[in-house]
């Protein structure tokens, strides 16, 4: 599903932050990127996303070379994408049921249809009791449990999450993680960034792990 081949990407200036990786990630695996701060791991979230493009190499997701895909066709790719990111981009002037209903509104979904999907997915995530409140009125752990529910609501086949437990407490980072676990149980290829190796010993994933810009 996510093949990366001699993948590079090189910021003006000359540095690269990602140097030369390949691997490849199957359809329902849940994977772990790991390393030290300044490692890589964000950058190459961003290049799965297409939120990056490569500086040479090749990634391929779902059939698709990045590195030669059209700009307008990267919102269609995307559309296979939930994301989910350390600042969650939250709309706080919009209700909890609103920020979910965003995804289906841009792809056009009736809003019947919409606000079925959305309520299931904060049924999902614990926040259905919450969707009328607004997300300054939630904790830190509930933002990030309102930002996976608008990441899943699209029903995506991959979910991104880049640094999602860093500025959490462990007991709301463990709901979160479980979360992920959830949907990789059913069938969601799961790819998370993270510096901390307690997760890895709990969730067993397989782990890409970076080392300045290098795939270990």
């Amino acid at each position: 599903m996510i093949v990366a081949s001699n993948l590079t990407k090189r910021y003006p200036g000359g540095y690269e932050a990602v140097k030369d990786v390949s691997f490849r990630i199957s359809a329902g695996e849940m994977v772990f990127i790991t390393g030290h701060s300044g490692a890589g791991k964000s950058t190459l979230v961003k290049l799965i996303a297409s939120i990056e493009r490569p500086t040479s190499g090749s990634l391929v997701v779902n059939g698709q070379n990045l590195s030669s895909l059209r700009r307008s066709a990267i919102p269609y790719l995307r559309r296979n994408f939930g994301m989910v990111f350390q600042d969650q981009k939250l709309l706080f002037d919009h209700s909890v049921l609103d920020n979910v209903l965003l995804p289906l509104q841009i792809v056009g979904l009736p809003r019947r249809e919409s606000i079925r999907r959305a309520q299931a997915a904060l049924d999902k995530v614990g926040l259905l009791s919450r969707e009328k409140a607004r997300p300054i009125a939630l904790s830190g752990g509930e933002q990030q449990r309102l930002a996976i529910a608008r990441a899943v609501v699209n029903r995506p086949t991959v979910l991104l999450a880049d640094e999602p437990t860093g500025n959490l407490d462990a007991a709301s980072a463990a709901e979160i993680l479980d979360i992920f676990e959830s949907f990789h149980q059913v069938g969601v290829t799961v790819v998370v960034a993270t510096h901390d190796p307690h997760w890895i010993e709990r969730y067993h994933p397989n782990v890409l792990c970076l080392d300045h810009g290098r795939l270990l």
